[in-house]
């Protein structure tokens, strides 16, 4: 078993996991000061650039609001008051459920203007519980995901009176967790998880301005040109086949191109340029992995409420692209007009007038990156007349109890099972 999983790994999964394991990079605070933002373009009119972008689109807010009251939050369907200083990395409550919790994503979710009274004592409340390095909020994936949220949170809020917070404070600890993630970028896990790290380089390499802030961009540029090469296949699809992390890729994608937009000539063209043509492969691809009722397919790791919809990535892409993609990189058959083959991923899309159907005859994924996949092969899922009638399971949770191997297992999926055993051993 460990034979045939290692012999796919690539080296820097090997001596990455031994780096990752033993070196603990020992960073002070010193030359923080020197960390200067970035300015804002100011137009004839004396507005800044952000103030006319945020009148559009800006950031857009998709998401459903986690923050239920100012000490109240609910993640994956569970619901926690009274977060105190022990809760950050409490080891009785689900991690997935605390990374979460340092996610921040409630600062851009809908309506979060109206929670701004909320937002920031809590954030001034993590820069002051959450010693550098430890716990749970400095593992490099949610540490990714909050210097994004903290940035296009400060793009909206600081120009605006906020006299009681302390954004010199803020803007330091924004600026020691870039320095911080850029010594544990996640090479042993590859995937999604770099993607996500590169992406927070690219945010903190543009906000902020300096020698520093400058190697932080160019280290997030260069993985992000690499990674969107890699993981992103020929007909649009993630490499890893799940419809929702596609989703979550896409959102960074256009966010890159936004974010080049409120700093223009900084990123530079090529990379910009990729991410355009990525990102129309990447919403045709998502248009036909999409049931008619506007939500994504169930192949390998997916559930609802995690990831923007179809229709929310249309319209932020229609605005940040200045056109509406079109269906391309699809390969037809001589099945008839409503047979699509994404030949590179391995799905098949069927349809008629009232029924869709999508056929799973892809790989697992990559080999050397099965994290996510389940035992899915040959599965199917169908929607009749709007309504789905056939879908796989999904997921509702990670980590290696007995639920989640049942989740990931054929029988959990639309496809057959023989002798009681998976079509992929997922362990």
């Amino acid at each position: 078993r460990y034979w045939h999983t290692l012999r796919h790994l690539r080296p820097v999964q090997f001596y990455g996991r031994l780096w990752f394991r033993f070196y603990h990079p020992k960073l002070d605070e010193t030359g923080l000061g020197s960390i200067k933002l970035r300015q804002l373009k100011v137009n004839e009119s004396g507005e800044h650039c952000i103030s006319l972008l945020d009148k559009q689109v800006g950031f857009p807010r998709f998401r459903q609001p986690s923050m239920l009251a100012s000490d109240r939050f609910r993640f994956l369907n569970e619901t926690r008051d009274r977060v105190d200083a022990g809760t950050w990395n409490d080891p009785a409550i689900d991690k997935l459920w605390l990374y979460n919790l340092h996610y921040f994503d409630d600062l851009n979710a809908q309506n979060s203007e109206e929670r701004f009274e909320w937002h920031s004592p809590l954030v001034q409340r993590w820069i002051s519980e959450n010693p550098l390095g430890q716990g749970n909020g400095w593992e490099p994936y949610p540490t990714s995901l909050r210097i994004v949220n903290w940035i296009k949170w400060s793009l909206r809020f600081e120009s605006k009176e906020a006299s009681a917070f302390d954004w010199v404070s803020f803007h330091q600890s924004l600026a020691l967790q870039a320095r911080w993630l850029c010594r544990r970028l996640e090479f042993h896990l590859l995937g999604n998880h770099l993607f996500a790290n590169a992406k927070a380089l690219v945010f903190a390499g543009v906000f902020f301005e300096g020698n520093e802030a400058e190697r932080w961009r160019q280290t997030g540029s260069r993985l992000l040109t690499r990674e969107l090469k890699e993981q992103m296949l020929p007909d649009g699809g993630h490499f890893e086949r799940s419809p929702m992390y596609h989703s979550i890729l896409l959102e960074d994608v256009l966010d890159v191109i936004r974010l080049g937009q409120i700093y223009p000539k900084v990123l530079g063209d090529t990379l910009l340029e990729l991410c355009s043509e990525k990102a129309r492969l990447m919403l045709a691809w998502l248009e036909q992995m999409t049931h008619p009722d506007g939500e994504i397919s169930f192949f390998n790791d997916g559930a609802f409420g995690i990831a923007p919809k179809l229709s929310d990535l249309k319209s932020y892409a229609a605005t940040v692209l200045c056109v509406q993609p079109k269906v391309s990189g699809y390969q037809r058959d001589k099945v008839g007009p409503n047979f699509r083959w994404l030949r590179d991923s391995g799905y098949v899309r069927l349809e008629s007038a009232s029924a869709v159907a999508l056929l799973d005859c892809a790989p697992i994924g990559p080999d050397y990156l099965p994290g996510h996949a389940h035992a899915d092969t040959l599965s199917f899922e169908l929607s009749l007349f709007g309504q789905r009638v056939f879908v796989n399971g999904g997921t509702s949770r990670y980590g290696t109890d007995e639920v989640r191997h049942i989740e990931r297992s054929t029988a959990a999926h639309n496809t057959i099972e023989i002798n009681g055993e998976n079509s992929s051993e997922v362990w």
